[in-house]
């Protein structure tokens, strides 16, 4: 999967890399993830947001909390796909929701298990 964080959700989301017509909108859900992420004490702490497509997740990401990315990237495409393109039926928005739900709370738990690990 490519680098660039706007690419690589877009492709998740089932949008071709070279339509640029929806970028500015799926930026701005993902800057929107990105202030979530940093409320649940993902990522830099001053927070993070992308422009464009060269922003790439090592950017977002150091090698200290590199094992979450895989999560982190789940997570981002869940709530894009939310925000930008939400599911018809309740209950596929349920399944999501709750999905969502857990990303959050286990995202949480793997920041907050870094941190006091940084406190030893």
């Amino acid at each position: 999967m490519n680098d660039s964080i706007l690419l690589s959700i877009k492709k998740m989301i089932g949008i071709a890399e070279d339509y640029k017509h929806f970028d500015a909108d799926i930026i701005i859900h993902i800057n929107s993830t990105f202030a979530i992420l940093a409320q649940l004490g993902v990522g830099p702490e001053s927070g993070f947001y992308i422009t464009d497509e060269t922003a790439k997740w090592s950017d977002f990401l150091t090698d200290d909390s590199h094992h979450l990315l895989d999560n982190v990237k789940t997570y981002m495409f869940m709530k894009v796909k939310t925000m930008f393109d939400p599911p018809m039926s309740s209950s596929v928005a349920d399944a999501y929701n709750r999905l969502i739900s857990e990303m959050e709370w286990r995202l949480n738990v793997a920041a907050e298990t870094e941190v006091d690990a940084l406190r030893v």
